[in-house]
């Protein structure tokens, strides 16, 4: 692991910025309306290249420094990340279990000086994705666990299909597994007033006519609205491990998650020093 009293790398050298001007909102103006195009479209939207070539080694060997102790858990999981409802008929999609396994390093620790904390606590980031989802502000998600993460899937790990119990989640890709290892979503597949069962069913049993594929490249940032998009990533294979990095903001200030969330995800509920 790197030593924490590294000096931390400027924040601007990690982003390719002549392409994404994110520190210079007037600028940003088309960037924000073809981001905004995007997510009202797919429901995601992808910057390829947002981090530099440079940035992403430096981040990828981080990571790699600290997979070993990264928190794996594995088990089924619903749709709805919530109990299946046994009094509902068998084929009902709140019945459905899938697969979860993989491992996650908590923000407690990321040292201060990783390349990929320095960009989470840069405000011009947090405040750039604000305006593309049309929030006066967003915030720093208050949990030392969940607020940044670094997903490692090795092989034989894979997440099924599921819907997130949050409005956006935000990414970047890292380094792609061998084999495998795919984000797949069908969106807008459900609404905030019907959760269509019957397109969630189709979805479910292999239909592919509402699914997409983002592909897996290093330095894209992925903003997604997983609350109404169902999505997975597939079975990885090979000794290449798969690298995510997890940004997570909110709305509301001081946002943390529930003690039952972080055994699960983490193992733990005592946070370590940064």
């Amino acid at each position: 692991m790197r030593d924490a009293t590294e000096p931390r790398p400027s924040p601007e050298a990690l982003v390719d910025l002549a392409a994404y001007p994110i520190d210079r909102p007037e600028t940003a103006r088309a960037l924000v309306e073809r981001c905004r195009a995007q997510l009202a479209a797919d429901g995601a939207c992808e910057l390829p290249g947002f981090v530099t070539a440079r940035a992403v080694a430096r981040m990828v060997a981080d990571a790699d420094t600290l997979a070993p102790i990264a928190h794996h858990a594995e088990g089924p999981i619903t749709i709805y990340l919530d109990v299946a409802d046994p009094s509902l008929p068998e084929d009902h999609p709140r019945r459905w279990l899938g697969r979860s396994s993989l491992a996650a390093v908590a923000y407690d620790l990321i040292p201060p000086a990783h390349a990929l904390r320095v960009l989470f606590e840069w405000d011009p980031l947090m405040d750039f994705l604000a305006t593309v989802l049309g929030h006066a502000r967003l915030y720093r998600y208050a949990d030392p666990f969940g607020a940044l993460n670094v997903a490692v899937m090795r092989d034989g790990d894979e997440l099924a299909w599921h819907f997130d119990q949050t409005d956006f989640v935000v990414s970047i890709a890292l380094r792609d597994a061998e084999e495998g290892g795919d984000f797949e979503y069908a969106p807008c597949l459900r609404s905030a007033d019907d959760e269509r069962y019957g397109d969630v069913r189709k979805v479910l049993d292999g239909d592919p006519s509402r699914v997409r594929r983002v592909p897996m490249t290093p330095g894209t940032l992925l903003l997604f609205q997983g609350r109404h998009a169902l999505h997975r990533v597939t079975p990885i294979r090979g000794a290449t491990s798969r690298l995510v990095a997890l940004l997570a903001y909110d709305t509301k200030p001081g946002t943390v998650s529930s003690d039952f969330l972080r055994l699960a995800r983490y193992g733990r509920n005592v946070a370590v020093d940064a």
